[in-house]
């Protein structure tokens, strides 16, 4: 376990905490558009519900990004790393919303973009919603073995393979890294015979990891949980705790991950944060690296 405290360097007051100084943001790069998309599950194949109503963007709001809803036709988005036919490390993104929408663009294109802007290829997954939490954790897990049963199409590593969500997507890629061991869903086809385990999870502002003073009950502690970088910051009031809890269980399970907390972010910031959660990116990566993921 490695907790780093990210706090100002004249702020320090206990040497209980790892403090580092905060690297630059990375650069936020435009969307892009995606290499191939893919269904995740074959016609009349899908396990679990569809949304009661076409699927559709919500009313837009002020801030410029799309939020897609009542998604019944969950796809994955492939944006391959650029250069060479090497395999690269690759990670599956899980957008915010609430379990309501996905934020398509600012926790899925862009992330997409940057994560290729490291060499690392990234597949969006468009999982369903609104209120379809079970229908979702079948799409990430069913997402997880459809990567890896393309790795050779796609050029992805398949033992490099990790998930990274934001929000309700950070739930939703805890929930992947922790209830790989049961399937949500009986195996459909060749693919499913592939794992559906991430190699690492990275949870980003992640909501719902607590309930009640406690890990959330639908959470699964005594499975191999891969490494785990969890990031949120103080002033994200409602979901921190959450962030808290999950860590202090994570340590006590002597499960390997790292808990970044910063003093200002917020919620939901992506890659635009302008307070002290905007460093991030940076130390995402130096971890990935860390872990030999990168």
């Amino acid at each position: 376990m490695n907790f780093r405290f990210a706090i100002p360097v004249f702020a320090i007051t206990s040497v209980l905490f790892v403090v580092q100084s905060a690297p630059a943001q990375a650069t936020k790069p435009a969307a892009l558009v995606a290499a191939k998309t893919v269904d995740v599950w074959p016609e009349g194949k899908m396990p679990g519900r569809a949304a009661a109503e076409p699927e559709k963007e919500r009313t837009p709001s002020t801030d410029g990004f799309h939020r897609i809803t009542n998604v019944s036709r969950p796809t994955l988005s492939v944006f391959p790393a650029p250069g060479g036919d090497a395999a690269a490390p690759a990670m599956i993104v899980c957008p915010g919303g609430g379990y309501s929408y996905v934020v398509i663009d600012k926790e899925g294109t862009e992330i997409a973009a940057w994560l290729n802007s490291v060499g690392i290829t990234a597949v969006v997954l468009k999982y369903r919603n609104p209120n379809n939490r079970d229908g979702a954790l079948q799409d990430v897990q069913r997402a997880l073995s459809l990567a890896r049963a393309n790795a050779a199409a796609w050029k992805i590593d398949p033992k490099r393979l990790g998930v990274i969500g934001f929000s309700a997507g950070g739930n939703l890629s805890a929930k992947a890294s922790n209830l790989f061991d049961r399937r949500a869903y009986t195996a459909i086809d060749a693919s499913d015979e592939q794992s559906c385990r991430p190699d690492f999870a990275v949870l980003v502002y992640p909501a719902y990891l607590g309930k009640d003073g406690k890990v959330a009950d639908d959470l699964n502690l005594k499975a191999k949980i891969p490494p785990t970088l969890i990031v949120h910051s103080e002033d994200d009031k409602t979901h921190v705790v959450g962030s808290r809890i999950y860590h202090a269980a994570l340590d006590e399970a002597k499960v390997p991950h790292e808990f970044l907390l910063y003093p200002t972010g917020g919620h939901g910031y992506a890659l635009h944060c302008t307070k002290d959660a905007k460093a991030w990116p940076d130390a995402a990566l130096k971890w990935l690296q860390r872990i030999g993921m990168r």
